[in-house]
């Protein structure tokens, strides 16, 4: 899946703080997008916010950095790509952190479902119905019927 973009965010405020090791199986100079590879610090002034604001996110759950040993924040690209459609969401679209939580709930839902969607799959009957339960699920999140959380494409 690309990474979220967000209107300004090809600015970058400086190098990242570490590079994971590649694996074996693994190209030399690439890296996995998951992995944390900026400390709060970093992160913080790569996207001109405060870090009480990254630990904000992450206690009300919009964002789950990896820790270190030491219990150190550590935030990957995938992180900061989604902290900055965060941020534009709170700057720009003027919405609050519940706001926030469910433009990204139905993100995450659309992404899940276009994903599974792409995916090959046995029965070819079955390819449209995760992206009209995506919708589905998306109208009762906003009209606050059934279910407080999504489903995930063949969960129950």
């Amino acid at each position: 899946m690309p990474p979220f973009r967000v209107p300004g965010s090809e600015q970058r405020a400086g190098p990242p703080a570490r590079q994971a090791p590649a694996p074996a199986n693994r190209p030399q100079g690439t890296f996995v997008e998951e992995e944390g590879l900026y400390i709060i610090s970093v992160a913080a002034r790569i996207l001109r916010m405060h870090p009480q604001t990254l630990r904000k996110y992450e206690r009300v759950g919009l964002v789950r950095p990896s820790r270190t040993v030491g219990m150190l924040r550590l935030y990957s690209e995938r992180d900061i790509a989604k902290l900055r459609m965060i941020k534009h969401l709170v700057d720009e679209m003027r919405l609050n952190l519940a706001g926030v939580e469910m433009a990204m709930a139905v993100f995450d839902r659309l992404s899940s479902a276009m994903e599974a969607s792409q995916a090959p799959v046995a029965r070819p009957a079955r390819v449209a119905r995760p992206f009209e339960q995506a919708m589905q699920d998306i109208m009762e999140m906003f009209l606050g019927t059934g279910r407080q959380t999504p489903r995930r494409p063949g969960g129950q």
